[in-house]
């Protein structure tokens, strides 16, 4: 199933077609009141700006001479998701939202969660950072929560094949831009809460209640599960929340049985009394994604027996912990990780399974400048090899990144710095051996490099399959 090409209502000129309304959003680094004549060249025929805002002269000239309906609101990310979704008959209302957000660990709950409600019999979607899915069928995502005229066309089309359930991660930007404005969630979890999106929130407590709107927008009495062993997070739960985690006082409780790169059985406790068998995870921060992934699905009504079949077949996620056998008796993994806690998290299941690691890993530009080094003390010290390299450097000087990085690496660290991340890739299998691992971060399921303004094709499943 592809995405229409044209939306009732849109912020991009690219799904503005004969009657559209077009939402001219003001942004970090454009204004949508520059491409106003080229939503109206293209068929707009009402025309949103935010009150006060200057309308160019090409503009001004053409809603004079189409017509053209100009309506001043007072933010236009928030009448383009009221206007998206009475645009298509407020499908959301038919439907069960369940909201995942968190910094880590959101896409593999949701691919989690999706599997149990789908092995369950119950129809469902899922709205994540790797792809959006209706049934069987995929839709690429381009944001971990898209803008609201593609959910609401998204939930339209939930709405006309069946759907009642959609498993959706929640970004924090999604908060603070309004993309959820008007939704009712009918169940809410928060994973947990680290650093992470500095460059776009002043500071970690701006970032953390973005996060905490996700409770305001559950309806009362809906399920809501927190992470009983992240403290800040246990500290805003609201009352009759029920918890998981690993302490004691939890509604659910965790404890790993077994973990390898082979699969994790996790203990769970609690109104679930179960012992789980995943094998496409591994390591104690994935038992995390389980448990919640678990309770919730038994918030809605799923056996706990159709849950202990669900897990036994999960398919994994893609770029998370996706591991590879080369030619030479290594491991390459690939992983999505891309912040402090994330980085410690993998490193350290990794190094429990190898006496030899090699981590490669650059930082994204135009992003979070603070945990570069931060970063790269954390590679430095599970590695016994890092292999510095670019990663979506944006038009930010990719050798200024690097630098960023090594801030926070000792000294004496095993480093080499090899900007192409192709080779950098390929030097890494030929400094391995039977045994070792080869763990590359960072991109996960992306398949591309953003250089300047451009996405370049870039896939490292591809690399890593054509190594010899």
């Amino acid at each position: 199933m592809s995405t229409p090409s044209i939306y009732p209502v849109a912020c991009h000129t690219k799904n503005i077609g004969p009657g559209s309304t077009f939402v001219a959003i003001r942004g970090v680094s454009l204004d949508g009141a520059a491409y106003i004549a080229s939503a109206i060249e293209k068929g707009a025929t009402r025309i949103i700006i935010e009150r006060g805002s200057p309308l160019p002269n090409d503009a001004r000239a053409a809603i004079a001479n189409h017509n053209i309906e100009l309506i001043e609101v007072e933010n236009t990310r928030r009448a383009l998701a009221l206007l998206s979704a009475e645009a298509n008959g407020f499908p959301a209302k038919r439907l069960h939202l369940i909201g995942i957000t968190g910094t880590k660990g959101k896409t593999t709950t949701a691919f989690l969660l999706h599997h149990i409600l789908k092995h369950a019999g119950i129809p469902v979607a899922l709205l994540s950072t790797v792809h959006n899915q209706i049934g069987d069928t995929i839709i690429p995502a381009e944001l971990t929560t898209a803008q609201p005229d593609f959910l609401h066309y998204f939930f339209a089309r939930c709405v006309s094949e069946h759907i009642t359930h959609v498993v959706m991660e929640v970004a924090a930007q999604a908060f603070s831009l309004s993309r959820v404005e008007g939704l009712e969630f009918s169940g809410a979890l928060f994973t947990n809460f680290s650093h992470e999106h500095l460059e776009f929130y002043k500071d970690m407590d701006e970032y953390f209640q973005a996060k905490c709107q996700l409770f305001a927008l559950t309806k009362k009495d809906a399920p809501i599960l927190f992470n009983a062993d992240d403290a800040r997070v246990a500290s805003v739960a609201p009352s009759g929340a029920h918890s998981f985690g690993f302490g004691r006082n939890t509604t659910f409780g965790l404890r790993v049985e077994r973990s390898s790169p082979d699969g994790m059985q996790v203990a769970i406790t609690g109104p679930v009394t179960a012992s789980v068998f995943c094998p496409t995870l591994f390591g104690h921060f994935n038992a995390y994604n389980i448990g919640a992934a678990v309770a919730m699905a038994y918030q809605f009504g799923v056996s706990v027996s159709q849950i202990i079949d669900a897990i036994a077949t999960s398919p994994g996620v893609r770029g998370r912990l996706e591991r590879y056998k080369v030619p030479n008796g290594a491991i390459c993994v690939i992983d999505y990780a891309h912040t402090p806690d994330s980085y410690r998290a993998v490193l350290s299941t990794l190094r429990e399974q190898t006496d030899h690691l090699i981590v490669i890993f650059g930082a994204g530009g135009r992003r979070d400048k603070f945990k570069r080094p931060i970063m790269g003390g954390i590679a430095a010290e599970y590695a016994n090899m890092v292999i510095l390299t670019s990663d979506n450097p944006r038009d930010e000087d990719p050798v200024a990144i690097i630098e960023d990085i090594r801030a926070g690496i000792p000294e004496d660290a095993a480093l080499i710095v090899e900007l192409d991340r192709e080779k950098a890739i390929q030097y890494a299998y030929h400094q391995s051996h039977a045994g070792s691992i080869i763990v590359v971060l960072g991109k996960g399921p992306d398949e591309y490099q953003i250089v300047g303004t451009q996405k370049i094709p870039f896939s490292e499943k591809n690399i890593i399959q054509n190594l010899c």
